[in-house]
């Protein structure tokens, strides 16, 4: 890279250092290292937890379907987006997990099931997100070697070590440095600076593409491969730009749309890599705003993936580029395993087309989507082992002190793990399908539970035991299987995660049924009626005639610009709809030319998203600007809780229960704080 790549790349790492080390003077109770305080705004929630998708792993698997789906996959995706608005609009899940006042969701399983199932299911989540993440740092360290240039293996006394293990261990103890810091609080507020300059650097990057290539050499090279004999057209059935003559692709084709969308209506907050996100907001219905400016946000990014890499499959297939293409591929040549270099054959592609400023703006988003995203991670699963094994195992209560030096400790593990894991694990998946496979390890089994405990007062711990068990057990031998038989299997990660949510869901349902002795009372785990909280606003219950607004998922607690914002949105997710139904019409009547879809692709997946990018730039750094200073004069004037520490007595998170016995109290209230008294009550 040229100097002013590297100048830019140190400006901002001495930055996020700086944030680190400022944000630690914040955290001192386990409510803050663990939740934030409960005090972040919307935009922060929105900005930082978007961190997540800004990785160098996340631009790596994108490349992956972009490369074998082109445009068509997005096409078949606009079913899911009114689907999943109304979810996040609605509140659907979050909500509720919000009320609850939890820190993670097996607290939740404990308080509406049991302890045993909450210790089950948080070593459970923990395993299956440890091998979730195992490959994450990995693929990003491998992907900096090959974008910066670096050889791709070191003589170290005596033995030639892969360049991407030293580096691999660097950007995990920086990951770690800033995880430690202050834990979420520093998390947050990093990840939301972080965000606020990579929204600057995405305009950087489109406006150069742009510039940089032709779309009508874009267009061939979607429309062409390059074949032992040279560059041919796409086969029939296999298009990358037509939906309609896409149906022979395999694996990112309709058929993964509708499963993967009712996996995720299924497994909403099951996941809990953001899991101290959806504790951290202020209210349950700011947690719910910030999802759905996320999404609001997310329209403006989609430009930068596209022409990333759409632009590098026309670097290595248009014959404009045929010199530089070959320097490209005898790179790749060089990586021994098939599935690498697959994964690298892009993201080599990118480094070799983008010039001095370009690179270094490209760098930056890549490492600071790796600190935000790996921190998280990091932060999570760390968080889950501490609190939904370690806390619920223990019949007295940690110390704060203790319990913070704890969690640290597990931080450092996980990293540890994830360290060796990307040293010696053998990658042969797709890595959206690896994702798929691991997460339902967990999300088998857990969405029947998660939906049937906060909505359905006849679920028991028996149904919640037979689906966890089973959606979990169908998942691991579908796993098992894959590894054995390969592409043989006749299920991919998707189809196999598919299946065992539908068995799960009616296993939970018929148990659940034949052993319910007594309605659970659900006003006190949601802290409703004569169970609210002091200052919490009531929820409506005035009956209200059909209005749109109910219909969208509206309700008391949307201000009028809270509804112009989701409101706007769910309008926006209508007319992708519309259109949607009406092209396919059209398409079924007179077949568009590859010159028509051509066209329509350029507007709706470049130039309308610019137009999103152009002005979430300004709103979001406005908006994260302001949460940030109001999170730390939040933060200032809270004061400690030392109950709030995620234990639970009797199906109650202990600061709700109204009496709490002596040696449930913990010997200090926070880090800094005096000793509480041990008679106090709540």
């Amino acid at each position: 890279m040229h100097w002013i790549d590297w100048t830019l790349v140190a400006g901002c790492l001495l930055l996020i250092a700086a944030i680190g080390l400022y944000t630690q003077r914040y955290m001192r109770s386990v409510a803050d290292f663990l939740s934030g305080g409960r005090v972040a705004g919307r935009y922060l929630l929105s900005i930082a937890s978007g961190e997540m998708e800004a990785g160098a792993v996340c631009f790596v698997a994108w490349f992956e379907v972009m490369r074998k789906s082109g445009f068509t996959l997005g096409w078949w995706q606009t079913i899911n987006v009114p689907v999943m608005l109304v979810i996040g609009i609605s509140g659907f899940v979050l909500y509720r997990y919000r009320e609850t006042r939890v820190m993670t969701l097996a607290q939740l399983f404990e308080v509406r099931y049991s302890k045993a199932f909450r210790i089950f299911t948080g070593m459970l989540g923990f395993l299956a997100g440890l091998v979730n993440f195992g490959i994450i740092p990995a693929i990003g360290a491998r992907f900096l070697v090959y974008f910066l240039g670096i050889p791709a293996t070191l003589h170290v006394f005596g033995f030639d070590v892969p360049t991407y293990i030293p580096l691999m261990a660097i950007l995990l103890s920086i990951t770690t440095f800033l995880t430690l810091s202050g834990g979420l609080i520093t998390l947050m507020v990093t990840n939301c600076v972080e965000g606020m300059i990579t929204q600057l650097l995405y305009l950087v990057l489109i406006f150069g593409l742009i510039a940089m290539f032709k779309w009508d050499d874009i267009l061939f090279a979607l429309t062409h491969v390059t074949t032992a004999h040279g560059i041919a057209e796409r086969a029939a059935g296999q298009s990358l730009v037509n939906p309609f003559d896409s149906l022979n692709l395999k694996d990112f084709n309709l058929w993964y749309v509708l499963m993967g969308l009712c996996l995720s209506v299924y497994g909403t907050l099951a996941w809990q890599n953001q899991s101290a996100y959806k504790a951290a907001a202020i209210d349950a219905h700011e947690s719910r705003m910030g999802g759905i400016l996320g999404r609001w946000r997310g329209l403006g990014k989609g430009p930068v993936l596209v022409l990333l890499g759409a632009c590098a499959m026309t670097y290595l297939v248009h014959p404009h580029y045929a010199a530089q293409a070959e320097q490209v591929r005898a790179e790749i040549a060089k990586i021994p395993q098939p599935q690498i270099q697959q994964q690298m054959e892009l993201p080599i592609a990118v480094a070799a087309m983008l010039p001095a400023g370009m690179k270094g703006a490209l760098c930056v988003i890549l490492l600071l989507g790796i600190f935000g995203g790996d921190g998280s991670h990091l932060h999570s699963w760390s968080s889950l082992f501490i609190q939904d094994v370690l806390v619920p195992l223990r019949k007295k209560p940690l110390a704060p002190k203790d319990h913070i030096r704890w969690l640290r400790a597990s931080v450092v593990g996980v990293a540890l793990f994830a360290f060796l894991f990307g040293c010696l694990f053998r990658q042969t998946e797709y890595i959206v399908m690896w994702w798929t496979v691991t997460m339902a390890l967990n999300l088998g089994g857990a969405g029947s539970v998660i939906i049937g405990g906060l909505y359905w007062k006849k679920g028991t711990t028996a149904g919640a035991w037979t689906a966890m068990l089973t959606g979990s057990g169908l998942t691991t031998g579908g796993i098992i299987a894959r590894q054995i038989w390969g592409n043989d299997f006749p299920l991919n990660g998707v189809q196999i995660s598919f299946s065992a949510a539908l068995i799960s869901i009616t296993l939970y349902v018929i148990v659940s049924l034949l052993t319910c002795r007594e309605d659970f009372n659900m006003d006190r785990m949601l802290h409703r009626g004569d169970y609210a909280k002091a200052g919490t606003p009531p929820l409506a219950v005035k009956k209200e005639s059909f209005t749109w607004s109910r219909l969208i998922g509206f309700d008391a607690q949307y201000s009028k610009r809270d509804r112009w914002i989701a409101g706007t949105l769910f309008g926006w997710s209508l007319l992708c709809l519309a259109v949607f139904v009406a092209v396919t019409l059209w398409n079924w009547v007179a077949p568009w030319s590859i010159p028509a879809w051509s066209r329509y692709w350029y507007i709706t997946s470049i130039l309308i998203p610019i137009g999103f990018a152009l002005v979430g730039t300004v709103w979001f750094t406005w908006g994260g600007m302001r949460d940030m200073f109001r999170l730390f004069r939040l933060l200032r004037a809270q004061k400690g809780n030392a109950l709030d520490n995620g234990m639970v007595v009797d199906h109650q998170n202990l600061d709700d229960a109204v009496h709490v016995a002596p040696s449930l109290v913990p010997q200090r209230s926070s880090i800094s704080e005096p000793v509480l008294d041990a008679g106090s009550t709540v």
